[in-house]
């Protein structure tokens, strides 16, 4: 099958709205949480996030196209931009009907439906909805746009598998670039849905942190007294491309996608299966599809999203797949800093591998306080700073509600 590379990524993110300042955001350990400004969260349980922070789409978006667009539609917009621009990909010379857009969201446009039905229920006059509710709503709008802002006339789609949605759209575009059928697939995944129902929703579970009196230390996996995860938003995407297209157009190239894979937990719609079967499998299942050992990873950026039941049973799969060799390697959640943006995890997460990958550093699990005895203290968990190490493969994992488990290998490209 063909070889694919990575010639190009873009980001907007809690900690760093763009390449540049996500790469400094990692290195340096930032917490991007903090109180939630887009609603008066006062009466609910959790009443901080990690938001988005000095952005204005009108920098990148006219006016009058903001207003026909959700927030995740419009993030997803801005990371390909920069994502199609690093990587020096002539719009006017590459044949569009050969690139393609698989772009995700696990969840799309929930702050445009729950601001029209709160204003349908309480507006004045005759009740009626805005004709762009649908459009801005639906999640496969984001690679609608992006296709459209570009003319790329290849595949065109959005994968919905929860958490786990921006590693499966990876996994698809590596998928048909290397079957052959695109030559270039810009890819990701974007979220913004720091809403009333979001975080009261995720709240009715118990999903989310309710460490209020100290926002910015609230999502902290792997620590003894983690106790949920902290809802972050924003996008990232990056651009695969077939490997002799990229050499032949002089490309820049960041990295090689290798091998990926997907499975199901088959287990609890929530709960993930507590010895980590479905992580652990999907792991070895990318592995093989990279035809590598365990001992070929050098670092793990974990799915880690700070939940009593996740961190646990997902080190528990690490140690199953990797044995002796899980000593070897560095193992970080970047949630810890992020926090978790759930359809849009994946792809950040990717791109905080490419960036360890060429930054030589290992971003650090922040937050870690109380060493929980029920984890093997034998594993490097890179907690509170980074670590500036050579690394040739990264392997990324996310996992979803409905027992999505997705996992993405990438290493230093070598010609």
């Amino acid at each position: 099958m063909r070889r694919v590379v990575i010639t190009g990524i873009g980001a907007l993110t809690p900690i760093g709205n763009n390449i540049k300042e996500y790469l400094e955001g990692l290195q340096n350990g930032v917490s991007g949480a903090g109180p939630i400004t887009q609603f008066d969260a006062t009466h609910f349980k959790t009443q901080f996030a990690c938001e988005v922070k000095n952005f204005n789409p009108e920098d990148f978006i006219e006016k009058r196209e903001v207003r026909r667009l959700d927030n995740f539609a419009i993030y997803a917009l801005v990371v390909a931009d920069e994502a199609i621009k690093a990587s020096g990909l002539d719009l006017e010379k590459v044949d569009k009907d050969r690139v393609g857009v698989i772009f995700s969201s696990g969840i799309g446009g929930l702050a445009t439906l729950e601001r029209e039905v709160e204003e349908f229920i309480t507006g004045n006059g005759t009740p009626r909805y805005n004709p762009f509710l649908i459009p801005k709503m639906i999640c496969d709008i984001a690679p609608g746009h992006i296709s459209m802002k570009y003319g790329f006339r290849g595949i065109n789609y959005s994968i919905v598998s929860a958490c786990a949605s921006s590693t499966h759209a990876i996994m698809s575009a590596f998928d048909y670039i290397r079957m052959g059928r695109n030559d270039i697939i810009v890819t990701g995944g974007s979220e913004a849905v720091i809403t009333k129902v979001a975080v009261g929703g995720f709240g009715a579970m118990k999903a989310l942190s309710t460490r209020n009196d100290d926002p910015s230390t609230a999502s902290r996996p792997f620590d003894l007294d983690r106790e949920g995860f902290v809802l972050g938003e924003g996008a990232g995407a990056l651009v695969l491309e077939e490997y002799e297209h990229a050499i032949k157009r002089g490309a820049p190239i960041l990295g090689e996608v290798v091998g990926a894979a997907a499975t199901a937990d088959a287990y609890h719609i929530t709960a993930p299966h507590p010895e980590g079967l479905g992580a652990a499998n999907v792991m070895k299942l990318a592995l093989a599809d990279a035809n590598m050992q365990p001992s070929d990873i050098d670092y793990i950026n974990v799915h880690g999203t700070s939940t009593p039941l996740g961190d646990i049973s997902e080190v528990k799969a690490i140690q199953q797949v990797f044995g002796e060799a899980a000593y070897n390697l560095n193992i970080s959640s970047t949630k810890s800093m992020t926090g978790h943006l759930l359809g849009a995890a994946g792809a950040i997460e990717a791109i905080a591998g490419i960036l360890a990958i060429n930054h030589k550093f290992v971003p650090p699990t922040i937050n870690h306080f109380t060493d929980d005895p029920e984890l093997d203290g034998r594993l490097n968990l890179t907690f509170n700073r980074a670590q500036y190490k050579e690394l040739k493969a990264v392997l990324s994992n996310t996992f979803g509600f409905g027992g999505h488990n997705s996992s993405v290998i990438i290493k230093k490209f070598e010609p």
